[in-house]
């Protein structure tokens, strides 16, 4: 089974309802509540969640989305191991380095980003939604329907 770690834009897009994202990421959001497919969340992943829905779904949407969230996804460790690979890391924005550097310390098999470009310096397999999605269909994790 494949282990993916979503980047914080790809669950944002599925818990919003962000388009034109959406949908791909409601297909990769489903693959991991069916089992078909192992998703992981950086530990940073619900504080942003929470603090960015906040203002469109109220505190208390807000929360209920985090907890959406933990009933599908698994957290990945942080620690000052994970923090310290992510600060060597060459990448621009410290908090995708963090997310990159979680996603490798877990063993995962790639992290799923709208954002490839800033992930240029990861330590894992970058895919897009639609690269991930075609990975999952042609390794018969996904059903024909999504």
């Amino acid at each position: 089974m494949m282990r993916i770690l979503l980047d914080t834009d790809v669950v944002l897009d599925f818990l919003l309802a962000r388009q034109p994202f959406e949908q791909e990421a409601r297909a990769i959001w489903i693959a991991c509540a069916q089992g078909r497919v192992a998703g992981y969340i950086s530990p940073i992943t619900p504080v942003n969640v929470c603090y960015i829905a906040r203002k469109s779904k109220g505190a208390a949407g807000a929360r209920q989305l985090v907890a959406d969230m933990l009933r599908i996804l698994k957290v990945c460790l942080l620690d000052q191991a994970v923090i310290q690979v992510a600060h060597a890391l060459p990448m621009a924005d410290f908090e995708d380095a963090v997310q990159a550097a979680a996603a490798a310390a877990a063993g995962l098999d790639a992290l799923v980003t709208r954002n490839t470009r800033d992930y240029s310096a990861a330590p894992l397999t970058i895919l897009t939604p639609a690269e991930a999605l075609a990975r999952l269909a042609s390794a018969g994790q996904l059903p024909p329907s999504l």
